[in-house]
């Protein structure tokens, strides 16, 4: 059966020991319900000041725009990719490559650094969690462990109505999910009109929508613990210096005290005096994954810090002086001197620099245009009267440009060698790819064995330029109609 939310509250602070599978499972196998209390601090301020800056950076940025273009539009039905005034294509598989390539190593770069502080400060996972949907949950049921509760927390409907409220935040969150693969514009006009002009994109909003509210309903903290491998992971990615969110086990052991007894903890211990931890369970009751930081760095630690601020109001009070768990490292732990370099910490940045500076080189290689010459279906050539060979070909340019743009198509390197007048000169529209019939003429006397290599060139607006050498096919054995005929 069941426990109500009201009661999960006492029950949530029930010992995690050591051996504990997840800090989600009761020892009968059962769901351990978490609800955190808040323990305000510096910590808390910051991560607060950083989860609404970077919910505001996610609503905005399908909004504002660079030369016209939205600076996030992952265009899919067109294959089309504009990431902050770039616009990117399939054939950009190299970029996209080194693109999240670079974004991951500076990911495991920093986690070298400051442990998981992308968990616990960005990801979306906990910012939405930690800043939306448990602030709204209070609201309606009360925060954790408080007994005065008012008519709305106190009533049958508080349950409804933060799921009704829910609803409308992962209805609102899906449509701006939504907005990075479709235009706003676009959206707007979805939003006011009938479902059955846009069966695809309701879809997909419905189905956002209920993903989301079985996240931050349901599953919640799990994602972390069971979902996302960043944390079973992350052991890889740290060393002795790497800082982490630990527990001072020489300054606080042996606790002084416990809530089940008035007995000093030294003294069970057989030790005089007593450390600076009072057991008063704070940072258990405050961590948002419900495990005890003291007992060492673990897999479900997201480092968001809510232990450190719990225990420096706690320190405060005792007059005791703050960072009995606070940012360290296991090197520090022990006394050890701190090393900024070390060999993680120099090899990531240097391969970030190095990705960062191919992709550049590859991106202004990119120009205003991409250009393909390919050869069209059905026979390679055909004769043009006794003098010309046509080779059916086909050319494709992709305007990267946000305005039209005009193209002119000119051949060299064979005397008498012409293109149709027709596909010499072409005008695109912004972000279109034109692919079009491109006749090429070539004297029957320039080819030898079947094949001349020619060159394709394709000026557009400024100094874009393209040069593609190209092999035209002929007939061989100088140009005998029997030859011709057998190809």
């Amino acid at each position: 059966m069941a426990r109500d939310s009201l009661s999960i509250a006492q029950t949530s602070d029930a010992p995690l020991h050591a051996g504990s599978v997840l800090s989600t499972l009761n020892d009968d196998g059962t769901r351990r319900w978490l609800r955190p209390r808040v323990s305000l601090g510096r910590f808390l301020s910051g991560r607060r000041a950083v989860a609404y800056i970077l919910i505001a950076i996610f609503i905005s940025l399908p909004l504002l725009r660079i030369g016209g273009r939205p600076l996030i539009l992952l265009d899919i039905p067109a294959r089309r990719f504009h990431i902050l005034g770039q616009t990117f294509y399939p054939t950009d598989t190299l970029l996209l490559a080194l693109l999240l390539v670079t974004v991951f190593l500076t990911i495991f770069w920093l986690t070298a650094l400051f442990g998981r502080v992308w968990c616990g400060w960005a990801c979306p996972q906990t910012v939405y969690m930690e800043f939306l949907f448990r602030p709204i949950e209070r609201f309606f049921e009360g925060a954790p462990g408080r007994r005065n509760l008012n008519k709305l927390q106190s009533s049958s409907l508080r349950k409804p109505l933060k799921f009704a409220v829910y609803f409308v935040c992962c209805f609102g969150l899906a449509h701006v999910f939504l907005a990075y693969f479709v235009s706003w514009d676009l959206l707007s006009q979805w939003v006011f009109g009938s479902p059955v002009a846009h069966p695809v994109g309701f879809v997909v909003v419905g189905f956002v929508t209920l993903a989301m509210l079985f996240n931050f309903g349901y599953f919640r903290e799990q994602v972390c613990l069971v979902a996302c491998p960043y944390g079973r992971f992350q052991s890889v990615m740290l060393d002795r210096h790497s800082l982490t969110i630990r527990y001072d086990q020489t300054r606080g052991e042996p606790r002084k005290g416990s809530e089940k007894t008035d007995v000093p903890l030294a003294v069970l211990h057989g030790q005089a005096s007593a450390g600076d931890c009072v057991d008063c369970r704070m940072c258990v009751t405050t961590c948002p994954t419900g495990i005890d930081i003291r007992n060492g760095v673990q897999m479900e630690c997201i480092g968001c810090a809510q232990c450190i601020d719990a225990c420096d109001a706690v320190m405060a009070k005792i007059h005791k002086p703050a960072g009995l768990i606070r940012y360290s490292s296991l090197a520090a732990m022990k006394g050890e001197k701190f090393k900024i370099l070390r060999p993680r910490v120099v090899l990531y940045p240097s391969v970030i620099v190095l990705l960062s500076a191919l992709f550049l080189f590859v991106l202004s290689g990119t120009g205003i245009a991409d250009v393909t010459v390919l050869r069209g279906p059905g026979q390679p050539f055909s004769a043009i009267g006794d003098t010309d060979i046509e080779n059916h070909l086909r050319l494709k340019i992709t305007n990267r440009t946000a305005a039209p743009a005009r193209f002119q198509v000119s051949v060299t390197g064979v005397d008498g060698a012409r293109i149709g007048a027709d596909a010499a000169d072409l005008e695109i529209g912004p972000d279109q790819t034109l692919t079009n019939s491109l006749p090429l003429l070539v004297p029957r006397s320039a080819f030898l064995e079947g094949k001349r290599q020619v060159v394709f060139v394709v000026h557009g607006p400024g100094e874009f330029e393209r040069r593609i050498p190209f092999v035209a096919l002929g007939p061989s054995g100088g140009g005998s109609k029997h030859s011709e005929d057998h190809q």
